[in-house]
């Protein structure tokens, strides 16, 4: 089963009221998901995004995951196995920003095949857009 992820989040000030969204597609069926947090940066906004929409996943699937921030993109892809051979230290010893979620974000993508892409933002491209209106929309719920 293959499933496409667009992911995306937000923040009202940074740090402050900050919301994230994702459209998931699978086939013809498209379904959206949102959430918010009333303190908060755009970093772990995004990092929700991801998170919630690879857990809402209900079994083992290939994923392709697509999101407009190189912060989840490169801590995915390029930074993480590094860090978890520091014991969660970055390259100058201090620890890693947001751990918890980065945890969160790993355990989630070990629980399927995902392949992590980069889309430009705010560029007119359909389903980021979705999701970035989800993430805006979701900060009006607090």
């Amino acid at each position: 089963m293959r499933v496409v992820i667009y992911t995306d989040g937000a923040c009202s000030g940074n740090p402050g009221p900050g919301g994230w969204g994702a459209v998931l597609r699978y086939g013809d069926t498209d379904k959206e998901i949102s959430g918010a947090e009333a303190d908060t940066t755009n970093n772990r906004m995004e990092l929700m995004a991801a998170i919630m929409s690879l857990e809402s996943l209900k079994r083992r699937c290939d994923v392709d995951l697509y999101t407009d921030s190189t912060y989840v993109r490169d801590g995915i892809m390029k930074w993480m196995d590094g860090w978890k051979a520091k014991g969660w230290k970055t390259a100058n010893r201090k620890p890693v920003k947001n751990k918890d979620l980065w945890l969160l974000l790993d355990d989630a993508v070990g629980k399927h095949n995902v392949t992590f892409h980069w889309v430009k933002g705010h560029s007119g491209h359909p389903e980021n857009d979705r999701a970035d209106a989800l993430a805006v929309a979701a900060i009006d719920t607090l």
